[in-house]
């Protein structure tokens, strides 16, 4: 039997039609002994502990088991009842991913709540349109930071009260409470078969949760998501990761641990972090912060993984210059990484091949999986494009890189690399009960000749489709097609607004968004992602953003690697300034870089290709606002940022 039919057969009590709090039910009725939840002790003051839960030592991980996890959900519902939560309520959470975010999320859930979700990023102004948008009555803050940039905010919104996870100073208001008093309320309050009552009156087709995206192109939009919505990606995630009989492949179920750092704010670590992980009775640690992964992969030991693009590129970069502490070192690692490349491409590898890879994983593979803890057996990458180069790396390491594709109107998987045949250089195919139809007007000439599928806008139609935008009705007209050619009538269909390339077997290939297609003076089209994801794997640039749109030929802003620069002029007897704005004004250095251009430029047509640039010093993050919080870039804002430098590469 093939993946496919595997999927389509798959039958589990793990796979059902169910409210997302009565998911948790079930599957701590499953599980009730293994653990659910691993916090890190000496990192926050817990209004929770040391009463509700015990102190994690300082610097290590205290799991909870599923039982202890479901009870604190019920008394948290309790408590949120008591407090005026009753169904349809939107709540606000603004806070870091933690434990007690995921119990927050399923405590109001379960009271009949809808979720409405606050980076912790989030400045007052935005703070005050998400929450005021939504019509949220209350909001779940994280400590003082929070609880102060929502207090500055609080005469245009209507809240009735405030919760704090950690212990904050209530300012003598009666309105402020911790999640501490909330758990006690509901100890108080809590009545099991007036609890089981309250679930039972929520349908799947109920509001769960209002997302927002990131406004990157103009006003956050709230996007609905019903519990079906939530639960359905579930069940067609879990067909692909879920441990079919007689699969020779990782799975994810009981015994899988994760380690969760990703914002759950996001939709993507909500289901694949957090969802997903507790309907398969699976431990998810949260990670002191994404600066200490690797400490936390070592203390975890985590099976699996979700990230983003970026997270991938930076722990490679680590790796490599890990490795660049001495020029054998740095010479064996490189020598290993074409080795497993060579490994990871070949059909038939060969003695020769098996035997230089079997050197390269005890002398460089076996220690970069160590390092992520030991015993990964697969990685899931997300909300956004990875470089096909990098994710061969991965693969030729011993760390499957599987792609995926979603957005947050689609809750969001809608397509995923199976664990049994994933294919580099794809998002993979799309899920069990998952429709999707290619509008190829929006192809350009340029793409439908380089494509060996079809080319076209991605539509999709499923169970996981939100059903629309919060109170934006023109909006979400736009954003759907009652019917195409060739399908049934049925639900409408959603405009991804992301230009893919489809094959015959049904795997995907994504090329970019199609707002973000760059049309040359020239008339030329360009997709810059592609372009950018080729620099991920070349240690002397950082990052890289590629420009075009109405110019006659295509530049690029380059971030260089600090590092890996001062490396190279050390190796070279090069001189450079201490000053970072005056290494990126040095000849030498843009010399240097323009060897990496080069070498770069030659994968792509010549009507693709960079033929000026210009670096800057500064990396471009979510602090200083040119990432969104999922790591993605805000091209508007980094283009007015360097403008001047934009402008001096196109005199004309």
């Amino acid at each position: 039997m093939d993946w496919r039919a595997a999927e389509e057969s798959f039958t589990t009590p793990v796979i059902d039609r169910t409210t997302l709090p009565r998911m948790l039910e079930d599957s701590a009725a499953r599980n009730t002994d293994r653990p659910a939840q691993a916090y890190k002790g000496g990192i926050y003051d817990r209004s929770l502990v040391p009463d509700v839960l015990e102190p994690a030592p300082d610097g290590d991980f205290h799991r909870i088991s599923y039982g202890q996890f479901r009870d604190i959900v019920r008394r948290l519902a309790a408590g949120f009842r008591h407090l005026g939560v009753d169904a349809g309520e939107r709540v606000g959470i603004f806070a870091h991913t933690r434990m007690e975010w995921a119990q927050a999320d399923l405590g109001i859930l379960a009271a009949g709540g809808v979720v409405t979700t606050v980076y912790p990023s989030s400045s007052e102004r935005q703070v005050e349109y998400l929450l005021d948008d939504s019509g949220a009555s209350a909001v779940v803050v994280e400590g003082e930071e929070e609880l102060d940039r929502l207090l500055a905010v609080e005469d245009a919104l209507d809240l009735e009260f405030i919760v704090a996870i950690d212990e904050v100073d209530d300012r003598g208001r009666a309105d402020i409470h911790s999640l501490r008093d909330v758990y006690d309320l509901g100890a108080d309050d809590f009545d099991r078969s007036e609890y089981e009552s309250w679930l039972d009156e929520r349908d799947p087709e109920d509001l769960a949760s209002l997302i927002y995206t990131s406004g990157t192109t103009g006003q956050p939009k709230g996007v609905q998501l019903t519990h079906w919505n939530f639960r359905s990606n579930v069940n067609q995630t879990y067909r692909r990761f879920g441990p079919h009989p007689n699969r020779d492949y990782p799975a994810i179920d009981n015994t899988s641990r994760a380690v969760s750092f990703l914002p759950l704010a996001h939709v993507f670590e909500r289901l694949s972090g957090h969802f997903l992980m507790f309907a398969a009775g699976a431990m998810v640690a949260y990670a002191e912060s994404p600066d200490t992964l690797q400490e936390d992969f070592q203390l975890v030991e985590p099976t699996s993984g979700s990230s983003v693009p970026r997270v991938y590129e930076k722990i490679y970069d680590a790796i490599r210059d890990e490795a660049s502490s001495s020029p054998i070192r740095e010479r064996i690692f490189h020598w290993a990484t074409a080795v497993g490349r060579d490994y990871h491409d070949a059909t038939d590898p060969g003695p020769w091949l098996e035997a230089k890879y079997a050197v390269a994983d005890r002398l460089v593979f076996s220690q970069v999986r160590e390092a992520l803890g030991g015993e990964i057996e697969f990685l899931i990458s997300g909300g956004g494009s990875l470089s096909p180069e990098l994710c061969r790396l991965y693969h030729g390491m011993g760390l499957p890189v599987l792609e995926g594709y979603g957005l947050t109107e689609t809750s969001p998987v809608v397509t995923v690399n199976p664990p049994g045949a994933p294919r580099v250089g794809t998002i993979g195919p799309p899920v069990e009960d998952t429709e999707t139809y290619l509008d190829e007007s929006v192809a350009t000439p340029e793409m439908i000749e380089e494509a060996d599928g079809d080319v076209g806008e991605l539509l999709v139609r499923g169970p996981q489709v939100t059903a629309g935008y919060w109170n934006l009705p023109d909006q979400t007209d736009a954003a759907f097609v009652d019917s195409v050619p060739d399908h049934e009538d049925g639900d409408p269909w959603f405009r991804t607004g992301d230009v893919v390339e489809q094959f015959d077997d049904e795997y995907i290939r994504f090329i970019e968004r199609s707002k973000e297609i760059l049309t040359l003076s020239t008339g030329k089209n360009v997709a810059p992602g592609p372009i950018e994801d080729a620099f991920a794997s070349k240690d002397l640039v950082e990052q890289v953003m590629v420009i075009g749109n109405d110019r006659k030929f295509v530049s690029a802003l380059v971030v260089p690697s600090m590092e890996a620069v001062r490396a190279w002029a050390a190796r070279n007897d090069v001189d450079l300034p201490e000053d970072p704005e005056a290494v990126v004004d040095d000849d030498r250095v843009h010399q240097c870089i323009e060897s990496v251009v080069d070498e770069v430029n030659e994968q792509f047509e010549d009507y693709e290709t960079i033929k000026r640039f210009r670096l800057v010093s500064r990396e471009f993050t979510e602090e200083n606002g040119l990432l969104t919080p999922t790591m993605k870039k805000r091209r508007r804002d980094i283009s007015d940022r360097y403008q001047a430098r934009i402008e001096d590469m196109y005199p004309d």
